[in-house]
């Protein structure tokens, strides 16, 4: 990997210092975040293009190991926190207007959703402790612990079939998966931990539950700082948590629209009744914008992931065989939210690849008989 790429990674953390330069001038520039992210970040990508360069195999084991972009993630769980707990005193002064209020609570909600959850993500798939921990850590501050536990064993399993509440499905607008996923991504986690532990012969009913924790955390934490600010300014402020709970529900959903993206319409193929076929690179939405990918971790090389959830975001690689979006994540989130153009866009990529998809399938039967 060339030091430009390797150093790409680091656009991240402009994105929070947009939050705080826009709260300090005032007034309109409380949306700067959303402007920069979703206006200047599309034009980047246009013009700097995409990058579909792979690592060779000899350099994966280094860019798996390299502690510098282990760094990185580590770096940003606490600039988040930080941000967070910023944000919630900001809130506290009660300085802000209607109107800087809805762009400032915007703009923390674009940072912990929209890279937070994107680098929780990441993390989370780790075997290391620490980058678990980390994982959960960020996932608290967006009030969606939970992610932690049906990402890794119910997404990753059931992805791209009807089992999972993850994946979106041909003609659904983002408006009826948001529910479905919401609330079956919380009951799929629940039965994902009662079973772990039924088997190991512990109460459901108890803190040994992270579903659970994934309720009693974020609250446990938003009480205190709301209690510590009490006690710091003499002056109880129902803001704070009103804050807190509105920028987690910006953030999940920001993480559900990513979702609705990555398999629309993709399915894998049943192979025995309740058995599908093994995850491949052409399950999940690919794209390759350089800038976007470098402000996302390569979240957007989706389809390695999928295929190998186990190989670090740095070394993650490009398959021309997986279906293409034809923008970036932000554009396409965008997209997302006017049902009928999203649908026009789509559906026709969606029916190439069905076609690519079975009539490959059909050969390779042909080949095997």
């Amino acid at each position: 990997m060339n030091n430009g790429k390797r150093y790409s990674f680091i656009v991240c953390f402009l994105v929070p210092a947009f939050a705080v330069l826009g709260y300090y001038l005032g007034g309109v520039y409380n949306f700067l975040t959303f402007a920069v992210v979703f206006g200047l970040l599309p034009v980047l990508d246009v013009a700097i293009g995409s990058d579909s360069s792979n690592p060779s195999e000899e350099e994966v084991p280094a860019l798996q190991n390299e502690f510098y972009f282990r760094f990185l993630t580590y770096v940003w769980a606490w600039v988040q926190f930080f941000l967070v707990l910023w944000a919630l005193f900001v809130i506290q002064s009660g300085t802000l207007s209607v109107w800087e209020w809805f762009g400032f609570v915007l703009s923390i909600g674009i940072n912990t959703g929209g890279i937070g959850i994107t680098v929780a993500h990441e993390l989370g798939h780790k075997n290391k402790k620490i980058e678990q921990w980390y994982s959960k850590f960020i996932l608290m501050t967006v009030c969606y612990m939970h992610f932690f536990i049906e990402h890794n064993r119910g997404h990753h399993v059931n992805v791209s079939t009807h089992e999972d509440p993850a994946t979106s499905r041909q003609g659904e607008s983002f408006y009826g998966f948001y529910p479905r996923t919401v609330f079956g991504s919380f009951v799929s986690a629940w039965k994902l931990e009662k079973k772990r532990l039924l088997k190991a012969g512990k109460s459901v009913w108890s803190l040994e539950n992270e579903t659970i924790q994934a309720i009693v955390f974020p609250v446990f934490f938003i009480v205190t700082v709301t209690f510590c600010f009490w006690m710091y300014s003499g002056r109880f402020s129902w803001e704070i948590p009103a804050f807190f709970f509105i920028q987690s529900w910006i953030a999940f959903s920001l993480l559900e629209l990513v979702n609705y993206i990555e398999h629309y319409g993709l399915k894998r193929k049943e192979i025995a009744p309740g058995k599908f076929e093994k995850v491949l690179p052409i399950h999940s939405w690919n794209q390759n914008f350089a800038v976007s990918n470098a402000f996302l971790f390569h979240l957007q090389r989706h389809s390695d992931h999928h295929a190998n959830a186990g190989r670090r975001y740095s070394a993650l690689r490009h398959f021309e065989e997986s279906p293409q979006l034809p923008f970036g994540y932000e554009v396409m989130i965008l997209i997302a939210l006017v049902p009928p153009l999203w649908f026009r866009i789509m559906d026709g990529r969606l029916e190439e690849w069905k076609r690519k998809y079975y009539a490959s399938s059909a050969m390779e039967n042909a080949l095997i008989r």
